[in-house]
Protein backbone atom coordinates (compact mmCIF):
# COMPACT_ATOMS: atom_id res chain seq x y z
CA UNK A 1 0.00 0.00 0.00
CA UNK A 2 0.92 3.19 -0.78
CA UNK A 3 0.40 6.89 1.10
CA UNK A 4 -2.01 8.37 -0.77
CA UNK A 5 -1.09 11.64 -0.74
CA UNK A 6 2.96 11.38 -1.51
CA UNK A 7 4.26 11.87 -4.74
CA UNK A 8 7.89 10.86 -4.47
CA UNK A 9 10.53 12.07 -6.79
CA UNK A 10 14.41 11.97 -7.34
CA UNK A 11 14.94 14.69 -5.30
CA UNK A 12 12.74 13.68 -2.33
CA UNK A 13 15.00 15.01 0.26
CA UNK A 14 19.07 13.80 1.65
CA UNK A 15 20.68 10.92 -0.23
CA UNK A 16 19.97 7.52 1.54
CA UNK A 17 23.59 5.99 3.00
CA UNK A 18 22.52 1.81 3.44
CA UNK A 19 21.65 1.16 -0.29
CA UNK A 20 22.69 -2.16 -0.25
CA UNK A 21 19.75 -2.21 2.39
CA UNK A 22 17.07 -0.82 -0.13
CA UNK A 23 17.73 -2.37 -2.92
CA UNK A 24 17.69 -6.07 -1.28
CA UNK A 25 14.32 -5.22 0.42
CA UNK A 26 12.98 -3.88 -3.51
CA UNK A 27 14.26 -7.37 -5.38
CA UNK A 28 12.59 -9.21 -1.95
CA UNK A 29 9.16 -6.84 -2.97
CA UNK A 30 9.57 -7.36 -7.17
CA UNK A 31 9.66 -11.22 -6.38
CA UNK A 32 6.53 -11.07 -3.76
CA UNK A 33 4.62 -8.93 -6.18
CA UNK A 34 3.92 -11.62 -8.56
CA UNK A 35 1.49 -13.08 -6.63
CA UNK A 36 0.50 -9.41 -4.26
CA UNK A 37 -1.15 -7.85 -6.52
CA UNK A 38 -1.84 -5.22 -3.74
CA UNK A 39 1.73 -3.95 -3.60
CA UNK A 40 2.59 -3.93 -7.74
CA UNK A 41 1.90 -0.01 -7.53
CA UNK A 42 4.08 0.21 -4.79
CA UNK A 43 6.81 -2.10 -5.98
CA UNK A 44 6.83 0.11 -9.58
CA UNK A 45 6.68 3.32 -7.70
CA UNK A 46 10.29 2.87 -5.60
CA UNK A 47 11.75 0.96 -8.49
CA UNK A 48 12.11 3.94 -10.62
CA UNK A 49 14.83 4.90 -7.93
CA UNK A 50 16.65 2.67 -7.31
CA UNK A 51 19.87 4.68 -9.09
CA UNK A 52 19.48 7.99 -6.84
CA UNK A 53 17.56 6.95 -3.32
CA UNK A 54 16.74 9.48 -0.82
CA UNK A 55 16.00 8.83 2.69
CA UNK A 56 12.09 9.06 1.95
CA UNK A 57 12.14 6.35 -0.56
CA UNK A 58 13.70 4.09 2.74
CA UNK A 59 10.66 5.22 4.66
CA UNK A 60 8.37 4.32 2.15
CA UNK A 61 9.91 0.85 1.60
CA UNK A 62 9.92 -0.17 5.07
CA UNK A 63 6.26 1.19 5.25
CA UNK A 64 5.24 -1.62 2.20
CA UNK A 65 7.08 -4.04 4.64
CA UNK A 66 5.08 -3.69 7.73
CA UNK A 67 1.91 -3.37 5.44
CA UNK A 68 2.44 -6.83 4.15
CA UNK A 69 3.83 -7.83 7.97
CA UNK A 70 0.13 -6.83 8.86
CA UNK A 71 -1.71 -9.43 6.05
CA UNK A 72 0.58 -11.79 5.57
CA UNK A 73 -2.51 -14.44 5.09
CA UNK A 74 -3.70 -12.20 2.33
CA UNK A 75 -3.20 -13.89 -0.97
CA UNK A 76 -5.33 -14.82 -4.32
CA UNK A 77 -8.63 -16.96 -4.16
CA UNK A 78 -8.85 -19.49 -7.17
CA UNK A 79 -12.20 -21.09 -7.04
CA UNK A 80 -12.45 -24.86 -7.94
CA UNK A 81 -15.21 -23.79 -10.75
CA UNK A 82 -15.11 -20.89 -13.46
CA UNK A 83 -15.78 -19.67 -16.74
CA UNK A 84 -13.40 -19.37 -19.08
CA UNK A 85 -14.32 -15.90 -20.43
CA UNK A 86 -11.87 -13.24 -20.44
CA UNK A 87 -12.37 -9.33 -19.41
CA UNK A 88 -10.00 -6.25 -18.47
CA UNK A 89 -10.45 -3.40 -16.69
CA UNK A 90 -7.90 -0.58 -17.47
CA UNK A 91 -6.79 2.48 -16.31
CA UNK A 92 -4.13 5.37 -16.02
CA UNK A 93 -2.78 8.50 -14.02
CA UNK A 94 -2.27 11.28 -16.16
CA UNK A 95 1.64 12.73 -15.74
CA UNK A 96 2.02 11.35 -12.46
CA UNK A 97 5.46 10.92 -12.19
CA UNK A 98 7.30 14.48 -11.30
CA UNK A 99 10.46 13.93 -13.09
CA UNK A 100 9.39 13.71 -16.68
CA UNK A 101 5.74 13.69 -16.34
CA UNK A 102 4.78 10.17 -18.08
CA UNK A 103 1.85 8.88 -16.51
CA UNK A 104 0.81 5.46 -15.38
CA UNK A 105 -0.58 2.41 -16.53
CA UNK A 106 -2.53 -0.05 -14.68
CA UNK A 107 -4.27 -3.07 -15.50
CA UNK A 108 -6.17 -6.42 -14.57
CA UNK A 109 -7.53 -9.38 -16.63
CA UNK A 110 -10.05 -11.58 -15.23
CA UNK A 111 -10.42 -15.17 -16.32
CA UNK A 112 -13.84 -15.60 -15.01
CA UNK A 113 -14.22 -14.17 -12.15
CA UNK A 114 -10.66 -14.78 -11.09
CA UNK A 115 -7.89 -12.01 -11.92
CA UNK A 116 -5.20 -13.68 -13.93
CA UNK A 117 -3.02 -11.10 -14.54
CA UNK A 118 -2.00 -7.31 -13.70
CA UNK A 119 0.45 -4.46 -14.66
CA UNK A 120 1.54 -1.15 -13.54
CA UNK A 121 3.93 0.40 -15.82
CA UNK A 122 5.18 3.98 -16.47
CA UNK A 123 4.58 4.65 -20.41
CA UNK A 124 7.20 4.97 -22.48
CA UNK A 125 6.61 8.31 -24.02
CA UNK A 126 4.96 12.08 -22.22
CA UNK A 127 0.71 11.77 -23.17
CA UNK A 128 -1.03 15.28 -23.89
CA UNK A 129 -3.86 14.49 -22.21
CA UNK A 130 -5.70 12.68 -19.67
CA UNK A 131 -7.85 10.75 -22.57
CA UNK A 132 -4.60 9.89 -24.59
CA UNK A 133 -2.90 8.38 -20.90
CA UNK A 134 -6.37 6.22 -20.76
CA UNK A 135 -5.72 5.07 -24.58
CA UNK A 136 -1.93 4.50 -24.17
CA UNK A 137 -3.30 1.94 -21.01
CA UNK A 138 -6.20 0.69 -23.52
CA UNK A 139 -3.05 -0.25 -25.88
CA UNK A 140 -1.48 -2.35 -23.59
CA UNK A 141 -4.55 -4.01 -22.26
CA UNK A 142 -5.25 -5.09 -25.83
CA UNK A 143 -1.50 -6.32 -26.43
CA UNK A 144 -2.28 -8.45 -23.44
CA UNK A 145 -5.68 -9.72 -24.01
CA UNK A 146 -4.55 -10.98 -27.61
CA UNK A 147 -1.70 -12.88 -25.56
CA UNK A 148 -4.14 -14.58 -23.52
CA UNK A 149 -6.48 -15.57 -26.65
CA UNK A 150 -3.50 -17.11 -27.73
CA UNK A 151 -3.18 -19.03 -25.07
CA UNK A 152 -6.01 -20.70 -24.19
CA UNK A 153 -6.49 -21.39 -28.28
CA UNK A 154 -3.48 -23.45 -28.21
CA UNK A 155 -4.91 -24.96 -24.86
CA UNK A 156 -8.30 -26.22 -26.30
CA UNK A 157 -10.57 -23.33 -25.48
CA UNK A 158 -12.49 -21.36 -28.18
CA UNK A 159 -12.58 -17.72 -27.58
CA UNK A 160 -15.58 -17.14 -29.27
CA UNK A 161 -17.38 -14.27 -27.15
CA UNK A 162 -16.12 -10.73 -27.23
CA UNK A 163 -14.29 -9.42 -24.59
CA UNK A 164 -15.60 -6.86 -22.21
CA UNK A 165 -12.82 -4.25 -21.84
CA UNK A 166 -13.99 -1.61 -19.08
CA UNK A 167 -12.67 1.86 -19.28
CA UNK A 168 -13.48 5.14 -16.98
CA UNK A 169 -12.50 7.59 -19.41
CA UNK A 170 -15.08 7.97 -22.12
CA UNK A 171 -12.85 9.98 -24.33
CA UNK A 172 -10.67 7.19 -25.11
CA UNK A 173 -13.38 5.16 -25.66
CA UNK A 174 -14.65 7.03 -28.24
CA UNK A 175 -11.11 7.51 -29.82
CA UNK A 176 -11.21 3.49 -29.63
CA UNK A 177 -14.30 2.93 -31.60
CA UNK A 178 -14.39 6.17 -33.92
CA UNK A 179 -12.19 5.37 -37.29
CA UNK A 180 -12.26 8.84 -37.86
CA UNK A 181 -8.80 10.76 -38.45
CA UNK A 182 -8.40 13.17 -35.48
CA UNK A 183 -5.74 16.23 -35.88
CA UNK A 184 -5.34 15.99 -31.44
CA UNK A 185 -5.07 11.86 -31.97
CA UNK A 186 -2.46 12.18 -35.16
CA UNK A 187 0.66 11.32 -33.25
CA UNK A 188 -0.51 8.31 -31.97
CA UNK A 189 -1.26 6.56 -35.14
CA UNK A 190 0.31 3.39 -34.64
CA UNK A 191 -1.22 2.78 -31.55
CA UNK A 192 -4.63 3.39 -32.80
CA UNK A 193 -4.22 0.78 -35.10
CA UNK A 194 -4.15 -1.47 -32.99
CA UNK A 195 -6.88 -1.27 -30.56
CA UNK A 196 -8.89 -0.48 -33.81
CA UNK A 197 -8.27 -3.87 -35.50
CA UNK A 198 -8.94 -5.33 -32.09
CA UNK A 199 -12.20 -3.53 -31.87
CA UNK A 200 -12.82 -4.65 -36.02
CA UNK A 201 -12.41 -8.04 -35.43
CA UNK A 202 -14.87 -7.73 -32.55
CA UNK A 203 -11.99 -9.00 -30.52
CA UNK A 204 -12.77 -6.63 -27.64
CA UNK A 205 -16.23 -4.70 -26.56
CA UNK A 206 -15.57 -1.48 -25.39
CA UNK A 207 -17.59 -0.66 -22.22
CA UNK A 208 -17.49 2.45 -19.70
CA UNK A 209 -17.29 2.06 -15.82
CA UNK A 210 -17.58 3.90 -13.13
CA UNK A 211 -14.32 5.95 -11.32
CA UNK A 212 -15.64 4.55 -7.86
CA UNK A 213 -16.61 0.95 -9.48
CA UNK A 214 -12.82 0.93 -11.90
CA UNK A 215 -10.75 -2.30 -10.27
CA UNK A 216 -7.80 -0.87 -12.09
CA UNK A 217 -7.03 2.31 -9.74
CA UNK A 218 -5.22 -0.06 -7.46
CA UNK A 219 -2.63 -0.61 -9.82
CA UNK A 220 -2.52 3.18 -11.34
CA UNK A 221 -2.72 5.66 -8.64
CA UNK A 222 -2.48 5.80 -5.08
CA UNK A 223 -5.47 5.40 -2.83
CA UNK A 224 -6.90 6.81 0.49
CA UNK A 225 -6.55 3.72 3.14
CA UNK A 226 -10.70 2.60 2.50
CA UNK A 227 -11.12 2.82 -1.09
CA UNK A 228 -7.71 0.87 -1.19
CA UNK A 229 -9.20 -2.36 1.04
CA UNK A 230 -12.28 -2.01 -0.79
CA UNK A 231 -10.78 -2.76 -4.09
CA UNK A 232 -8.85 -5.38 -2.84
CA UNK A 233 -12.33 -7.15 -2.01
CA UNK A 234 -13.42 -6.16 -5.15
CA UNK A 235 -10.39 -7.46 -7.06
CA UNK A 236 -11.00 -11.35 -4.56
CA UNK A 237 -7.65 -11.00 -2.56
CA UNK A 238 -8.60 -13.71 0.40
CA UNK A 239 -7.39 -13.66 3.46
CA UNK A 240 -7.04 -17.43 5.35
CA UNK A 241 -7.53 -17.90 9.31
CA UNK A 242 -7.56 -20.84 11.10
CA UNK A 243 -11.51 -22.25 11.69
CA UNK A 244 -13.06 -21.82 15.27
CA UNK A 245 -13.99 -25.14 14.94
CA UNK A 246 -10.91 -27.16 13.65
CA UNK A 247 -7.15 -25.47 13.72
CA UNK A 248 -6.17 -27.64 11.08
CA UNK A 249 -9.41 -26.15 8.55
CA UNK A 250 -8.82 -23.26 6.69
CA UNK A 251 -11.42 -20.59 6.02
CA UNK A 252 -11.22 -18.07 3.27
CA UNK A 253 -12.94 -14.75 3.46
CA UNK A 254 -12.53 -11.33 1.03
CA UNK A 255 -10.32 -8.47 2.93
CA UNK A 256 -12.46 -5.99 4.58
CA UNK A 257 -12.32 -2.17 4.60
CA UNK A 258 -9.43 -2.91 7.12
CA UNK A 259 -6.08 -4.97 7.74
CA UNK A 260 -5.21 -6.96 10.68
CA UNK A 261 -5.13 -5.79 14.06
CA UNK A 262 -1.01 -6.17 14.10
CA UNK A 263 -0.94 -3.89 11.07
CA UNK A 264 -2.85 -0.89 13.27
CA UNK A 265 -0.36 -0.91 16.57
CA UNK A 266 1.42 2.60 16.73
CA UNK A 267 4.42 1.48 15.32
CA UNK A 268 2.61 0.57 11.78
CA UNK A 269 -0.15 3.51 11.85
CA UNK A 270 2.52 6.19 12.02
CA UNK A 271 3.89 5.68 8.17
CA UNK A 272 0.51 7.51 6.94
CA UNK A 273 2.11 10.61 8.25
CA UNK A 274 5.78 10.17 6.69
CA UNK A 275 8.07 13.04 6.82
CA UNK A 276 9.66 13.55 3.13
CA UNK A 277 10.45 16.72 3.40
Amino acid sequence: MFPSDLKLTADSGAKLQHLDAFLALVGHLLYLGFTRLNISHSVQQLSQFLNNLCECHWSVVLHVVRYLKGCQSQGLFLPASNTLELSIFSDADWATCRDSRRSLTGFCVYLGNVIVSWKTNKQSTVSRSTAEAEYRSIVAGVCKLRWFTYLLTDSGVDVRTLISFYCDNKAALHIMANPVFHERTKHIEIDRHIVRNAYKECLVLPSHVKGTEQLADVFSKSLPFKQFFFMLSKLGLASSAPSPTCGRAVEYSCVDTAPSESFMDAGSSSIFSLDCG
